[in-house]
């Protein structure tokens, strides 16, 4: 076994940090431009940078606190104090560590120079790499992943970036290639597309900081570049941009000539999905506007490009909810759609890879909860609106979640990802990730493992990307970035052979294994099944439920024995499939008719449903009159009985006037008796009578 170890010849430690601090900006005193230091850094960058090189330099924090109201001073002392006793040549690695986070190229600019080369050091002579010779051409060896321990070998030849993924001639094993330019942050749950030859990178999460920047590499040249975006406003009539808010977890998709940003957390979160666009001719972000009732906001989801359509399924939200729905926008008419669907869906879940199959199946791999991480695979019919789970064939994955995965034709290439065992599979950092690079048939259902990796190398990180680029009519693999235990930036490149093609048509000859594969992902309700039997020197297959796609796909795989056999043989073949062929004729004409029916009744049912609208209409419009009418007569009554209260008052005014008159009628009576009663007194007694006048 060959052993590879990476030796550098730039300055070791001391040097190395007296380099690095002096060109930060660090002259060696407690009081260090501050000012240009924060100028070139983020303040928490400033502060740490800081407080590392006073502790390597002068060790820990004796210095009383700062007496004045510096809010500044306040912060640098903090931050140095709370290194404690952390030793001198610790604070020396992570200050350089840090700054190498920061500006990769640091070395090369602070001594005018180009970049030290990493030198290959053989530990034995049983190394089986060697010099490649394509086309009389000789190309230096190229950094490969080894399969042994994962360690790193890099060229030292300059026209191997020139000639791009032209380059890379080795299949099946990771490549790290000379890339050059200003690097990217090291990231993880950032987006990656390609377009026209070049990869481009937006957003992802550094050390749990959301990223907005978005970085381009040329296939060709191995070049990074960062792309100066600009920002449209959101309405012509508003001249204020809108703000493109830093993301990770988000899905970023090429269409048409635009970079489409899909969901994703932000620091403070959307209600719904985001659909955000970089316009690659202008160079401008914009937000576009989107119709019907969009998704909850959420990250982690899979996004799949299908035709002219997106396809989102699960993630998570910003309250840490799972999800398991499913969602399509149109991007012709920018409208969502909620899928319906029937059958057992997957659990809810995030961090999974998703895949579409003929322009009709999308699958879904793995992915993790807040207890657990999957290996399950789930198929959903786009055109009969379906889940189901298939049977796995070959060596089916372990669990996890954060992979990368892309197709190549009918093979679905996933790779990295972590499972975390303490049972917090999402819990950011997984424990143990996953050191095989697989590919799925999806005609098959079969898995295998492409290559594998071992130790901390970037491929074995959650959160990467994977992409797919082409080179003289080559496919080619390229991942970046992830999380390992640290954040990677680094480019891999991995060149697939045509062995897995060669299995997957070897593994569709097994047709007892591949067909019950591809049969449990048909639909499993449906009535009709095809059954098809060929017998060929002996051998007898049968296909049962087939699709016509697949079936004649079958056909094709037939075509190809034929060669092999003799013309009665190719006569005997011709003329059963000729039998079947009416069978299937036969069976599609009762299908039409029995669909001809169903529309039949399903016109009745509609006409039917017509005439009870139209009857519960009338009913509803009869009710509301007899509730006007109900209205009409409560106030006729009320009004009644108003009247009434108000006769009863005169009835009682009456007769106490009538009371008062009898009362005013008896006294004029006594009065007048008792008139009369006193002219015969006077009388008797010799008074004069009165006069009436006098009375």
């Amino acid at each position: 076994m060959a052993t590879m170890a990476r030796a550098n010849s730039g300055p070791a430690y001391p040097e190395r940090f007296y380099a690095a601090a002096s060109y930060a900006g660090f002259d060696g005193s407690l009081n260090s431009n501050t000012k240009d230091i924060a100028s070139r850094f983020s303040n928490d960058v400033a502060l740490i940078l800081y407080a590392l090189y006073q502790q390597a330099t002068v060790g820990p924090c004796n210095v009383p606190k700062p007496s004045s109201w510096s809010p500044v001073e306040h912060s640098k002392w903090k931050s140095w104090q709370q290194l404690g006793n952390m030793v001198s040549t610790e604070a020396m690695r992570l200050f350089v560590k840090i700054l190498e986070e920061e500006e990769p190229g640091w070395y090369s600019r602070a001594s005018n120079t180009v970049s030290e080369p990493v030198i290959d050091v053989q530990m034995n002579h049983n190394s089986n790499v060697e010099p490649i010779i394509e086309n009389r051409n000789s190309f230096a060896e190229t950094k490969i992943i080894s399969a042994e321990n994962g360690g790193l070998m890099e060229t030292q030849d300059k026209d191997v970036v020139s000639e791009g993924l032209g380059s890379i001639v080795v299949y099946d094993k990771w490549i790290s290639p000379p890339v050059i330019g200003q690097h990217p942050k090291a990231r993880y749950q950032h987006g990656a597309a390609v377009i026209q030859d070049k990869m481009y990178i937006y957003g992802g999460n550094h050390n749990g900081r959301y990223l907005n920047d978005l970085h381009v590499l040329d296939l060709r040249s191995w070049t990074w570049s960062k792309v100066e975006a600009k920002v449209v406003p959101k309405l012509v009539e508003s001249p204020s941009p809108v703000n493109i808010a830093p993301c990770a977890g988000h899905s970023l998709i090429p269409w048409e000539n635009k970079l489409l940003s899909i969901a994703g957390h932000t620091k403070v979160p959307s209600e719904t999905i985001q659909v955000k666009a970089f316009d690659l001719q202008t160079g401008t972000w914009s937000v576009l506007n989107t119709y019907g009732k969009a998704p909850v906001s959420r990250a982690g989801q899979s996004v799949t490009l299908v035709g002219t359509t997106l396809v989102i399924f699960g993630g998570q939200d910003a309250k840490r909810t799972l999800l398991n729905d499913l969602h399509i926008l149109n991007l012709e008419t920018m409208t969502w759609n909620e899928i319906d669907a029937v059958g057992a869906p997957p659990s809810p879940r995030a961090d999974h890879a998703a895949a579409i199959h003929a322009e009709r199946y999308l699958l879904v791999f793995g992915g993790g909860s807040h207890a657990t991480c999957f290996n399950d695979l789930h198929v959903f019919d786009l055109q009969a609106m379906e889940w189901s789970r298939p049977t796995q064939q070959g060596e089916i994955p372990t669990p996890r979640a954060g992979h990368a995965s892309v197709t190549v034709g009918e093979n679905w290439f996933i790779v990295g990802g972590g499972d975390n065992k303490s049972g917090k599979c999402l819990a950011l950092k997984s424990n143990r990730r996953a050191l095989e690079t697989v590919v799925l048939n999806m005609a098959t259902l079969a898995w295998s493992v492409v290559a594998s990796v071992e130790g901390r190398v970037p491929l074995a990180s959650e959160g990467l990307s994977l992409v797919v680029g082409s080179f003289n009519g080559e496919d080619m693999l390229i991942s970046f970035g992830g999380y390992n235990g640290h954040y990677n930036n680094e480019v891999n490149v991995l060149k697939p052979s045509h062995k897995s093609t060669l299995q997957s048509k070897m593994m569709e000859a097994r047709v007892p294994d591949s067909v019950s594969a591809i049969h449990n992902v048909t639909n499993p309700t449906r009535d009709w099944s095809l059954s098809l039997k060929l017998v060929t020197q002996g051998i007898s297959l049968k296909v049962i439920g087939l699709s016509c796609p697949l079936y004649c796909q079958f056909i094709s795989s037939t075509q190809d024995l034929n060669k092999f056999e003799g013309e009665e043989t190719t006569e005997r073949i011709i003329a059963t499939l000729k039998v079947e062929k009416e069978e299937l004729e036969s069976s599609l004409n009762k299908e039409k008719l029995q669909s001809l029916q169903l529309k039949q009744e399903l016109a009745e049912a509609k006409a039917q449903n017509s005439d009870l609208h139209k009857e519960l209409q009338t009913m509803r419009s009869q009710l509301a009159a007899e509730q006007s009418r109900c209205f009409k007569l409560e106030v006729d009554v009320a009004e009644q009985r108003q009247k009434l209260q108000t006769m009863e008052t005169l009835q009682k005014e009456l007769e106490l006037l009538q009371r008062q008159k009898a009362a005013s009628e008896q006294a004029a009576l006594d009065a007048r008796q008792r008139q009369g009663s006193g002219g015969v007194w006077g009388w008797l007694a010799g008074s004069p009578p009165q006069n009436a006048d006098n009375i």
